[in-house]
Parts: structure tokens; C-alpha cells; sequence
């Protein structure tokens, strides 16, 4: 039986309430049965990548039932930034955090009293206070969410000790449904979290961890600067993200792109509180076109029109890495993903890992950072092996949107190149009787002249000097593709040891022709290509109207003092500048437009696009 509801609405029409209050004609995968599972009193796990839409899947239940929805979320600024998209949607939410005021805080609290809210958002910390539990008791919320749930799993990569206290509130509130909501996952924190938070007998949804429209590529980092000063300049006026493996060199960075006249702001843990939150809301408001950041730079970060993400560092695992790119496209618009890459930091990163106190945290973060370096060598599509990692299939030969695919990497027969590598492991470990680095393989095939080699006797076996037509780095990377093919294996004992396989011996005795990827290394200007111009997500427009159109919105944001994205997305203005519309019935048929923003922004912005076809003739 369903009832009436907020608005009049019934239950079902959820359909509806998507239309009326954001302005979308559909559902994203996953997002309506996550929905009317909650509603049916339903605990649910919900693992979707970053832009596929967590945030609907609490906003829009909360819409169609009585009462309050508690949304637990990790940050001060992602709290604003959502209530503030909600107000201008029409969504009665509010947050409660250490930036109100007393009076402030007193008004809201009777808001919440005289059930003025639909949403309210609280940080983990605030709410497990007797006092707050107290007011929760007389509020009885019917769903409370949990966002970035991950942050529970000591298993997971931002674990926060402050989230372990939720699980108490399953004693206090035993009838209310829990959702809990992370972009990134692995199996064994999948579990943890389900066990953290007690949910019970939860329904279990995991999108697609495919982002069609990012397009993937790794560079040879020769010239950093030049090579994101390209980037920038390739997505003039559009903001991007720069990640850094040190706080130094996110303040040189941004420092030396301010001085090409790029808008930049440095992002790291070691700023004071009020700097970090004066940068980031300078680039979530389009003041900075870029943030040079740390990994302190992530969660949290709500901004859907990040156009790009470099990596001018190597990271130190894949799922960072996923999560980092991820910030980029989230309005599902092509998006750009750049990973410089020099081989220097591998070796950088293993000194890293050496410093840990912990072998068995050592490993595994040696098999994760070689699996990091796999990808970043790889000649396959990036795609399939970023999907591989979080255990998705990718059928499609091509996917038209990685550098391997869209400008293949030169190959060449690499028969004799291997035989030489893997005959020095050999003869190394037959001198010596256990296995050295890559560097010191590499060493001994190119005849350098080191006290290491000649202490171990390694300038007198048969493969010394044999490699001459490769340089060092470039020996390495040959190395690391025999490593990815399986003839020789990096061991557990550190980052660069690397010995010869079973299959590797068995490959030099079938003398089977084998075809290797040209190593490429940072000695020249790369030679990247443009991507195809049909791109996932693109929606051709008159692009001087849909800066036009940017402009105007920019204004718009200032005077309401809300980033300019929440006025409206770019995919909204990209349709304006593509359809034109020029009557309010026609205007409402833009992908997110809802009826609040219709009846305020409406008449504005077909007078805009009128003056600008005037203009025009």
C-alpha cells in the first residue's frame, strides 16, 4: 500500500521526485534499487566509483518518506557543499559542525525540533556525544547513512579510529535501516565494514568501476613542468588537480605555474587548518584553476568539473591511484588522467617502503607499489588492467580512451634483448648464490664500473658488458616486462630483487621468438597524440556560448556566494549551448533542471543565450 508522503508524493514515484527537485529524466545503474530497498527498512552496503551517484541514493529516499535522514560524512567543507546543492535544488537539509555560531547552532536544533529538515549532516565524532544521541532519540531519523564507509575498515585507505564509534548507534536505533556508502573497496573491506557497522542481512550493491569518460595516459616525465603546463593549457579556464609526492613540491609547483600565469594553490597536511580550507575553497569556487596537492587532497572533494588530474609523482598503489583519477569527470563530461612517469621513482618510493618498521607491511606494500609500476609500463590497455585489479572484466580490444589504445606503443623482437636479462640473473646467482636489484642487473649488462659489482666478482662472468645497446634505465624497464610476462619474479625481500623463473628458464631453453615493448625513458619530448574526437560523455555545443554561458553562472555563484557548479553543472550548460532553448517548457527539458532552479534561473538564462544568438545574427 503506499502512502502520501512529503509534497503529496507517493513512496513510488521516485521517478518523479528525481525530475522535480534535480532535474534528471533517469536513474544512474544501481541507484532505484538501492533506494526503494532502503525505504523497505533494508540495510545496504553500496560500493559505487566516485560521479556514479552515492549521494542521490540517501537524498532522494529522504525526499519520499516522513522524518529525518542522518547522513554521518567525514568532512566540514563536503558538509556545506552538499546542503548548499540541496538548497538550491529545494531540499530542506542542514549540517551541524564546529563552524556555526551559538546562535547558529540554536536555530538549527529548533529546526530540527519542529522537523524543518529532511537531511541532516553530522560528523562521526559530534554525533556519538550524549547529548547529540539524546536528541537523535527524540528526532527518531528512519535511515542514517553512512558516507566514505570505508574510513571504519583499519583495512581500508583512510581509516579513521573516530568511525568505529558509529557502530554504537545500531543499540540505540535497532528498527533503523543503516546505508552504508563508500567509492572504493576491496573485498576484505567490503566484510570489515559490514562487520563494523553490524549491518544486518544487508543487500550488497557494487557498480561498475568503468569511468568511460576518463581518458588514461602515462608520459615520461623529462620536463615536469613543460609537461603540465601543456595539460593546463590544452584545458584553458578548466579546473584540474595536481598530485605531488611531497609537500615541497606542491608549493614549488604551484609556485612556478603561478609565475607562467596559470592560477595555482599548493594543498598538503603540513598547512594550518585555515590555509588548506582558504586553497580548496579558492579552487572549488573557480578562483585557482589548480591544486597542487598531496593524497591529503582526496576525499570528500565534491567538485564534478575537474577536467584533470596529473600525476606528477609516482603513486604508491593502484586504488590510490583509482581514487586520485577519480576526482576528474565526475559530471560523467571527458575528462584527462596524466601519470608522469620516471622510473627514479620506484627506487624513490622502495626506500620509502625500507623505512617501515613492520615485514609484513613492507611486502605488501612492495607488491602493491610493483603492481603500480606494472601499470605504468604496460603496453596493454590501461582500462583492462585497472578493471582486472578490482576483479571487473573489460572485453573490448580497444576502448579508444588510454595511450596504449588510442597510440599503440612501438614494439620490437626482443628475443636476444631477453635472453641476455635473463642469462645475467642466472649467471649472477650462480656466482654469488642469491639475487641482486635491478639496478645492479642492469649495471652488470651496460659494464659499469662499481665497487658492488667488482666486490661480488660480477665484472668477471660471461654477461658483463653484453648490453650495450640499451642504457641503464632502459635495461630496467626490459627487466620490469619480463617480471609482467612471468620469466623472472621480484621477491618479497625487496622492492628491486629480482630472480629468474621457472617459466623464464623454460622460455630460454625453447628459444621461442618473444616480442617486447620498446622501453621507453625520460631522455626527449614525449610525443603524445590528441585522443579520437569522439569521446565518451562529450556533448558538442557552440563552445563560445557555453563559455558564454560559464561566465554567466560564474556571476550568478558569486552573488549567491555558492561554488559555480551548484548553480548548475557543466553538462546543463553544455545542453543550453547545444539546444538553445528559448521557452521555460523547453528549458525544463535540461539535465538538471529541477523545478526550483527552472522557476530562478530560467528566465535568466534563455534571456543570455537570446542576447547571445542576437549577437551573433
Amino acid at each position: 500500500m503506499e502512502t502520501e508522503l512529503f509534497g503529496g508524493t507517493r513512496e513510488a514515484d521516485l521517478a518523479g521526485l528525481l525530475k522535480r527537485f534535480f532535474g534528471y529524466e533517469s536513474f544512474r545503474p544501481l541507484q532505484e534499487e538501492v533506494m526503494r530497498d532502503a525505504l523497505a527498512g533494508q540495510d545496504t552496503f553500496v560500493l559505487m566509483p566516485t560521479g556514479g551517484g552515492k549521494s542521490l541514493c540517501y537524498q532522494l529516499p529522504a525526499l519520499a518518506k516522513g522524518g529525518l535522514t542522518v547522513v554521518i560524512s567525514p568532512l566540514i567543507a563536503l558538509m556545506k557543499d552538499q546542503v548548499d546543492a540541496l538548497h538550491e535544488a529545494g531540499v530542506a537539509g542542514t549540517f551541524l559542525n564546529s563552524t556555526l555560531n551559538a546562535d547558529e547552532a540554536r536555530r538549527r536544533l529548533a529546526g530540527l525540533y519542529n522537523g524543518e529538515y529532511r537531511l541532516l549532516y553530522v560528523a562521526p565524532e559530534r554525533l556519538v556525544l550524549p547529548e547529540m544521541l539524546e536528541r537523535l532519540a527524540e528526532w527518531q531519523p528512519w535511515l542514517i547513512a553512512i558516507d566514505e564507509a570505508h574510513c571504519i575498515s583499519e583495512w581500508g585507505h583512510d581509516f579513521r579510529p573516530e568511525y568505529r564509534q558509529i557502530a554504537e548507534l545500531r543499540g540505540r536505533f535497532p528498527e533503523t535501516p543503516f546505508m552504508a556508502l563508500t567509492a572504493t573497496a576491496t573485498e576484505r573491506v567490503r566484510a570489515d565494514i559490514v562487520s563494523q557497522l553490524t549491518l544486518r542481512d544487508p543487500k550488497r550493491y557494487v557498480a561498475s568501476f568503468n569511468r568511460a569518460n576518463l581518458t588514461s595516459r602515462v608520459i615520461p616525465r623529462n620536463q615536469p613542468l613543460r609537461q603540465v603546463l601543456d595539460v593546463a593549457k590544452r584545458h584553458d579556464g578548466e579546473s584540474g588537480i595536481v598530485y605531488c609526492g611531497s609537500r615541497a613540491s606542491t608549493e614549488r609547483l604551484a609556485k612556478r605555474l603561478c609565475e607562467q600565469g596559470i592560477r595555482s594553490v599548493p594543498y598538503h597536511a603540513g598547512l594550518d587548518a585555515g590555509t588548506r580550507a582558504k586553497n580548496q575553497e579558492a579552487f572549488i569556487r573557480d578562483e585557482m584553476q589548480i591544486v597542487c596537492a598531496t593524497i591529503a587532497f582526496g576525499m570528500g572533494i565534491d567538485k564534478p568539473d575537474v577536467r584533470f588530474v596529473i600525476h606528477h609523482d609516482l603513486p604508491k598503489n593502484i586504488e590510490g591511484y583509482y581514487q586520485e583519477t577519480g576526482r576528474a569527470g565526475r559530471d560523467g563530461l571527458p575528462a584527462d588522467c596524466v601519470l608522469l612517469f620516471n622510473p627514479s621513482d620506484v627506487v624513490k618510493q622502495g626506500r620509502f617502503i625500507d623505512e617501515k618498521t613492520d615485514e609484513h607491511e613492507r611486502t605488501i606494500a612492495r607488491q602493491l607499489l610493483q603492481q603500480m609500476v606494472h601499470f605504468a609500463e604496460t603496453s596493454d590497455c590501461r582500462r583492462r588492467s585497472l578493471l582486472h585489479y578490482f576483479s571487473e572484466a573489460f572485453t573490448d580490444k580497444n576502448c579508444g580512451a588510454c595511450d596504449n589504445c588510442l597510440d599503440p606503443k612501438e614494439t620490437f623482437d626482443g628475443t636476444e634483448a631477453a635472453q641476455k636479462f635473463l642469462a645475467c640473473l642466472y649467471r649472477i646467482r650462480e656466482r654469488s648464490g642469491f639475487c641482486f636489484g635491478m639496478n645492479h642487473v642492469a649495471g652488470v649488462l651496460t659494464g659499469a664500473d662499481t665497487d658492488a659489482i667488482r666486490k661480488r666478482g660480477h665484472d668477471q662472468i660471461s654477461t658483463y658488458g653484453i648490453g650495450g645497446e640499451f642504457a641503464r634505465d632502459e635495461w630496467k624497464a626490459i627487466g620490469r616486462e619480463l617480471v609482467r610476462l612471468g620469466y623472472a619474479q621480484q621477491t618479497p625481500g625487496g622492492m628491486s630483487v629480482v630472480e629468474l623463473t621457472q617459466d623464464g628458464r623454460d622460455w630460454m631453453r625453447s628459444k621461442q621468438p618473444l616480442e617486447l615493448t620498446r622501453p621507453v625513458v625520460p631522455k626527449s619530448k614525449s610525443s603524445e597524440r590528441r585522443p579520437r574526437s569522439e569521446r565518451a560523455g562529450e556533448i558538442k555545443c557552440d563552445e563560445m556560448l557555453f563559455e558564454r554561458l560559464r561566465e554567466f553562472r560564474l556571476e550568478l555563484a558569486a552573488k549567491r556566494g555558492v561554488p559555480a557548479y551548484v548553480v548548475f553543472g557543466d553538462v546543463a550548460l553544455r545542453e543550453m549551448a547545444r539546444d538553445c532553448p528559448a521557452t521555460m517548457e523547453a528549458f525544463g527539458l535540461i539535465s538538471g533542471v529541477g523545478d526550483k532552479k527552472k522557476a530562478e534561473y530560467g528566465k535568466l538564462f534563455i534571456s543570455e543565450i537570446a542576447a547571445y544568438l542576437e549577437e551573433k545574427g
